[in-house]
């Protein structure tokens, strides 16, 4: 280090500064002065940035999660353009493969796609994990960024009505899984208008309330529902009604009998559940609340 700081004092650009700059990245890989002096040093050497590429992929093994590696990853691929979004895709799958969740990596993809395009088989990719994993959330995150952001898609009016019979079956094959519900929430961000009267919302809330799955994200779903509107059928009450614990009176609203089943069943937010009852009469307050939670959804 005492060398470094010699030539960083010194300003000096040559091939021995790169090497100590690696050397010195090596001992240490978030000291962000020495890489923001190895990109003097590069530039000023005009070396070639695909074998800095290759330099970044052996320090990024065992730090997959450091700033400084992603930030001059990404100066990498402004350098080099057009001709690095496949590596780029590249190297984030090969990151997801040991960690899907790391937010370096998925930041660093989106702002890719964003940046250099390659949104071609993006979607494509979304479906394949989670194919694998059905509730990673990173990728039901992806994919709506996808949705929405995709230039070749259409956006998401043109997406829709596909996106959400997608959604509406993960949610039967797994209604425990937070993850889909809220993609579904997603779909009518701003237009919950639309989400009240779309029938396979409705049907997808009877399927799992009339089954013996959990039930949570569904009661949820429907308890902001009933907020806005939504005329729950004869067999989504009689649902209701075999949920319903035996101390609260059948004679309740249907919206604090749903917050009550809601206190049982998700202990966790008690508390929660238990001031959603108790704001029910409120109207304002309650859809306010539910906006809130709506817009929310898929940031």
């Amino acid at each position: 280090m005492d060398y470094f700081r010699a030539i960083y004092l010194a300003n000096e650009r040559s091939p021995r500064s790169l090497q100590l700059t690696a050397e010195a990245i090596q001992l240490n890989p978030g000291n962000y002065t020495v890489w923001q002096f190895r990109r003097v040093v590069l530039e000023a050497l005009a070396v070639d940035l695909h074998e800095e590429l290759k330099f970044v992929d052996r320090i990024a093994g065992d730090n997959s999660k450091n700033y400084q590696i992603w930030h001059h990853r990404r100066w990498l691929a402004e350098k080099l353009g057009a001709d690095a979004v496949t590596n780029e895709l590249e190297f984030t799958k090969k990151i997801f493969s040991q960690d899907a969740k790391n937010y370096h990596a998925w930041s660093h993809r989106q702002w890719v796609l964003q940046a250099l395009g390659g949104w071609e088989d993006e979607l494509a990719y979304c479906q394949q994990l989670l194919e694998d994993d059905i509730y990673n959330n990173s990728a039901w995150n992806q994919r709506y960024f996808v949705v929405t952001r995709s230039p070749l898609l259409g956006g998401l009016a043109a997406m829709r009505e596909s996106e959400v019979k997608y959604t509406v079956q993960a949610i039967r094959a797994s209604p425990e899984n937070e993850s889909p519900w809220r993609y579904l929430r997603g779909l009518y961000k701003n237009d919950t208008q639309s989400l009240v009267e779309d029938s396979q919302a409705a049907s997808v809330l009877l399927d799992v309330l009339t089954s013996k799955n959990s039930h949570v994200h569904a009661l949820s779903l429907l308890l902001d529902l009933l907020c806005h509107g939504f005329e729950p059928s004869q067999e989504l009450r009689s649902a209701i009604d075999v949920l319903t614990p035996e101390s609260c009176s059948p004679d309740l609203a249907l919206t604090k009998r749903i917050s009550s089943i809601l206190e049982h069943a998700d202990p966790t937010r008690v508390k929660y559940w238990n001031w959603r009852k108790s704001t029910t009469p409120v109207q304002s307050a309650q859809c306010q609340n539910t906006d809130r939670l709506a817009n929310l959804s898929m940031q």
